[in-house]
């Protein structure tokens, strides 16, 4: 960590509060519905409508904001999320709430894509990825440390209270941007059109439908794991709590070793990796009635769904076809799209089956994403061998 400029932490700080402000809310539902008059079903749209956001507006706002200074379009961003904030806690009704949350939204995609960009850049190439992977730990350590605060404080002096503490934070990492970030021109010389273009390539689609497909997994399980823990492992309120922060911590972890298998084995690292879900989750279908089994399979599900994480984000980077910005945030919105169809998924699969059962097609949407990558990797193998054998 000492090898790491101070900038870079600035951009931790960012990811951290934006962790906050994106699943907070899930702690305050109650809260929220009560004290705006509506049901917690529609509280929680305010999740929905924040994730749309997110994955709408990353791309929208990197073609805005593409002649701008990247620091300053970071700072701008940031100015945007403390604003939203601020007007959330301010918000006398449900429908200005559910606006400030959308603006606040915009800034997520397009924070964690650019910010992906200009972690790499504030370091030498050999720990690219596990600069980003240190950024994004600021999301993971959101969930162990500044969600379970933010709840805390919502739950005692008003949900309100908690979107201004977020508030501060955003500004705090505007001020850390313009003090720490040095002033970077912009080493991309591609033009928009150069970075739309992009959109034409199969292989960047390809690329996010292999994001989407092996994180959507994560969620098709996560989304359901409390009521896992609680009816097939037999937890009550607080073991479940303590196994969360389990997982938070191997969420954690993850993160970071994700980025240095990502420096060193990019796709060799992510082939491993979905591989070893695969196994982990036939595993868990036998261990999951089993309550210390349970805990440490928890804590590495964590470990193995988020070291996938900054591999992806990474990769999309590598595989831009010279138009890094737009793909690293297309990636940020494949992911969360992923995130949605992965809860679906498992809403459908704890419908139709028993709720054990999660364990076995929850995994689905990884192998997917792992055929795909086989498929993509097998592709660029046999085209690159083409060339050589032309040019030889």
């Amino acid at each position: 960590m000492k090898t790491y400029p101070l900038s870079l932490w600035t951009l931790v700080i960012g990811a951290f509060a934006i962790g906050m402000t994106e699943f907070v809310i899930m702690g305050l539902l109650p809260n929220v519905a009560g004290d705006l008059h509506v049901t917690t079903a529609a509280a929680g749209q305010l999740i929905t409508g924040y994730a749309l956001s997110v994955a709408i507006g990353g791309p929208i706002i990197v073609v805005a904001t593409y002649k701008m200074a990247r620091k300053n379009v970071l700072m701008l961003l940031m100015a945007i999320f403390s604003i939203g904030n601020f007007f959330a806690a301010l918000s006398a009704n449900y429908g200005l709430l559910m606006l400030s949350r959308v603006v606040t939204a915009l800034a997520h995609g397009s924070f964690f894509g650019l910010g992906a960009i200009m972690a790499a850049s504030l370091v030498p190439k050999n720990k690219q990825a596990s600069a980003m992977a240190l950024m994004f730990s600021g999301l993971t350590v959101a969930n162990i440390v500044g969600v379970p605060f933010g709840t805390f404080i919502g739950q005692r002096l008003g949900w309100r209270a908690s979107f201004f503490i977020i508030s501060i934070i955003g500004i705090i990492a505007v001020l850390g941007l313009f003090f720490l970030v040095p002033k970077q021109k912009n080493k991309q010389k591609s033009t928009l059109l150069t970075e739309l273009a992009v959109l034409k390539s199969g292989q960047l689609w390809v690329t996010l439908l292999i994001s989407l497909f092996s994180f959507g997994s994560v969620f098709a399980f996560f989304t359901y794991i409390t009521p896992v823990l609680q009816q097939i492992t037999g937890f009550g309120d607080h073991a479940v709590d303590f196994t969360l922060i389990v997982f938070g911590i191997g969420v954690t972890i993850g993160n970071l070793i994700g980025g240095k298998l990502a420096d060193w084995r990019l796709n060799e690292s992510l082939i491993g990796l979905l591989i070893a879900l695969e196994i982990f989750f036939l595993i868990l279908f036998f261990v999951q009635s089993n309550g210390i089994l349970m805990v440490l399979a928890v804590f590495l599900f964590g470990v193995l769904a988020f070291a996938q994480s900054p591999i992806l984000q990474f990769r999309s980077m590598v595989l831009s076809e010279g138009a890094p910005l737009l793909s690293s945030t297309l990636n940020q919105s494949a992911m969360n799209i992923g995130n949605a169809s992965g809860a679906f998924f498992g809403g459908l699969s704890v419908t139709y089956l028993p709720l054990h059962f999660l364990a076995l097609t929850a995994p689905i949407l990884s192998l997917i994403g792992l055929m795909l990558l086989l498929m993509q990797l097998n592709r660029i193998h046999a085209k690159e061998s083409g060339q050589f054998l032309s040019n030889g």
